[in-house]
């Protein structure tokens, strides 16, 4: 089943267009990641989704259905904006929440007993928010979007704000909902968080898309690059478009290789053994998707 379904859509602004003729698909089960940079589009992009505001063109599908309220008993959200009611005590809000998704206030409140427990927040479920700590209401913020357990989660800048020890509840949280069967479309613009998590992702840059794909997609947009240590320079061998030395040791230097697009190392290393190339070193870096990012986004966010 899929999830999610943009076809085509487009928002502007008066004259500004603020998302251009996007089109992507999140497939049930998935966790997928909603990529770019602030401005890129992202938040203006869920909350189509959510029928906050309107497309000016194009088709939204959620769950099968189109967006509207009906949909709310299937879905969490986790706004960028965070907000509460201050003077509501934390079980009473998850609960007020739950009541919002369409569940009983038994099962509203059962649930959000357990979040608080699971969120180290048992004994604080009677406080009022105002009360408590920043990361301790960003703890009942992320339950009350996940009080009636989801069949699609999405979350905008989850990270934002969130110390250390919590951002790593909020990963534990969002891979616990996956492995349960929820569907996770969650933005953010630190590439790190979504190297742990995504399945797929989107980039995306002035309202476009650039990019969809797995990870390894991802990196494989990217041309390789190579650690080698040998005796000679490998700049004549097939694939190698640049090999710069970084050192010297016993006769052996040690290089930056970076191949062809396309190239394939096990190419490389295949020529180097028919040839007699003397290598005590052979080790592929692995880009990150921040370096990903660099090189699809960048450009497009520097010509803004």
């Amino acid at each position: 089943m899929t999830a999610l379904v943009l076809d085509g859509v487009t928002k502007d602004f008066g004259d500004k267009r603020a998302v251009d003729d996007l089109s992507f698909q999140v497939q049930d089960g998935e966790v997928f990641g909603f990529l770019g940079g602030n401005g890129a589009g992202k938040t203006t992009s869920l909350r189509m989704v959510l029928d906050i505001i309107r497309p000016t063109a194009g088709r939204i599908e959620i769950l099968g259905r189109k967006p509207g309220r009906e949909n709310s008993a299937d879905l969490g959200f986790l706004p960028e904006e965070r907000g509460l009611y201050r003077t509501m005590t934390a079980l009473d809000t998850i609960t007020y929440f739950g009541r919002l998704k369409g569940m009983t206030r038994n099962d509203a409140r059962r649930e959000g007993r357990a979040l608080l427990d699971r969120f180290g927040l048992g004994s604080s479920a009677g406080t009022k928010i105002d009360k408590l700590s920043k990361g301790m209401a960003q703890k009942v913020q992320l339950a009350t979007a996940v009080v009636n357990a989801p069949k699609l989660l999405i979350l905008d800048e989850p990270f934002s704000g969130l110390d250390p020890v919590n951002q790593g509840l909020l990963e534990a949280e969002i891979q616990r909902l996956s492995k349960a069967g929820s569907t996770i479309v969650f933005s953010t613009h630190v590439m790190q968080h979504a190297e742990r998590l995504c399945d797929r992702l989107l980039l995306l840059a002035q309202g476009r898309k650039l990019f969809e794909g797995t990870q390894d997609q991802a990196r494989a947009t990217l041309p390789a690059r190579l650690l080698l240590v040998s005796r000679s320079t490998p700049a004549g061998l097939p694939g190698v478009v640049d090999a710069a030395q970084t050192g010297t040791r016993d006769g052996w230097s040690e290089w930056d290789v970076r191949l062809a697009p396309g190239g394939d190392p096990g190419d490389l290393l295949q020529a180097c053994t028919e040839r007699g190339f003397a290598l005590r070193r052979f080790e592929q870096s692995r880009p990150s998707l921040h370096d990903v990012f660099l090189h699809i986004v960048g450009g497009e966010e520097g010509a803004a």
